[in-house]
């Protein structure tokens, strides 16, 4: 694999995107408003650069987040039943996806009466340019490219991220009634890298802080250690992910090996991170609509 592509694979787990031998157009923004956000008071990250919004083929992405938040996209009263759901977004923990995985499938919930939970987390830190941030890109998504192909792990959640996890699953239910939500209906969606934080949330399972139910968005496929008390888990991936497609199914797998429910969707086409839209022209466009259904079949969707 030459330079070239390894930084595609580095841009494909950052993003759902196609990605052409052009590459892909990566251009500094300013930092959008974030009126509502709650800052979950876990920490900063000592040396961390000024946090920097860019967008990665026209897609808002943020980096060098050194504080953690919470922004909450409430539904309709009128529709609203009581259900919640924290997002998680992708990008391998040195960027997240805060658009086509945080706050459309965000508004999306919202509209199905679901409150939802935009989680922005703690990151690794990359150099302040973005000439250097992509090689830092490359050299982080390289690793994960190899240790997925050879089948194992790929890049643990980071201490902060996880705590972040932890504290914003603890916020919602500390003032589930502010928002209407019921303390025992949160779920926690996880794309990427936020999924591979989830498999650490549930398994670390410290009080308070497990979710309800857990969704994996083409998360890291190892096999882990499952709980009896385990939340039902929902799997969403393509056949043919760069990262996690050659690692079986060891995740759901030890779902299904711990008498916890599970429901796995592989999809022919998509590659790794399709986002909330699924890879146009494949059947991945349609996992936000079995992810619908399975709430449903939960309570999700009733009050």
């Amino acid at each position: 694999m030459n330079r070239f592509s390894l930084f595609v694979t580095a841009l494909a787990f950052a993003l759902p995107t196609a990605v052409t031998a052009q590459g892909i157009p990566v251009e500094p923004i300013a930092t959008p408003p974030q009126t509502g956000a709650i800052a979950l008071g876990t920490g900063g990250v000592p040396g961390m650069p000024a946090e920097s919004w860019f967008t990665l083929a026209s897609r808002p992405t943020v980096r060098n987040v050194a504080t953690a938040t919470l922004l909450p996209v409430l539904p309709d009263k009128a529709k609203a039943t009581g259900a919640a759901v924290i997002i998680a977004p992708g990008g391998g923990f040195l960027m997240e996806s805060m658009e086509a995985e945080a706050m459309k499938p965000a508004r999306w919930l919202a509209d199905h009466g679901i409150a939802a939970f935009v989680l922005k987390y703690r990151l690794d830190a990359t150099p302040a340019s973005l000439d250097a941030f992509k090689q830092a890109a490359l050299a982080r998504f390289a690793a994960a490219a190899m240790a997925g192909a050879k089948g194992g792990a790929v890049i643990p959640a980071p201490a902060p991220a996880l705590a972040d996890a932890q504290a914003a699953v603890k916020l919602v239910r500390a003032r589930a009634g502010e928002w209407g939500v019921d303390p025992r209906r949160v779920a926690y969606l996880g794309f990427s890298a936020g999924a591979i934080m989830g498999v650490d949330l549930v398994k670390t399972a410290a009080p308070g802080t497990t979710p309800d139910l857990f969704a994996a968005i083409y998360p890291s496929m190892a096999p882990t250690t499952v709980a009896a008390g385990a939340p039902p888990l929902f799997v969403a991936m393509a056949n043919d992910d760069e990262l996690f497609g050659k690692q079986g199914y060891g995740l759901p797998d030890s779902w299904r090996r711990a008498g916890r429910p599970v429901e796995l969707h592989v999809y022919e086409h998509g590659g790794h991170g399709f986002g909330f839209d699924g890879k146009a022209g494949t059947t991945s466009t349609g996992w936000s609509t079995a992810l619908l259904t399975w709430l449903g079949a939960h309570g999700w969707l009733t009050k």
